[in-house]
């Protein structure tokens, strides 16, 4: 996972052109089941869109610990509920 983002990926916005990228790839995807492709073409095409959307997830993650996370806390409540719900943010994204 990167820590470090590039500045312009620090606005989830900056993620949209990724995601377009992967609707066209599903729709794609759609077209190859729709003509009859071979199983293992499709297969690799959804692959692609598994690894390009982990990428897109990982990002917002790393967004969300850059800009909510790691900031100066004037409460402890404030922290104690960060850090409880990037906690929750974890166990979700183990699998």
């Amino acid at each position: 996972m990167k820590i470090l983002l590039k500045q312009k990926e620090t606005n989830p916005m900056s993620q949209l052109p990724k995601l377009n990228r992967v609707i066209g790839q599903i729709e794609g995807i759609k077209r190859m089941l729709e003509s009859g492709r071979a199983c293992s073409d499709v297969l690799t095409q959804l692959r692609s869109v598994r690894g390009a959307v982990k990428a897109i997830e990982s990002n917002l993650l790393n967004m969300f610990l850059k800009e909510c996370v790691c900031r100066p806390f004037e409460k402890e409540k404030d922290r104690e509920k960060a850090l409880k719900e990037v906690s929750e943010l974890f166990s979700r994204f183990e699998n």
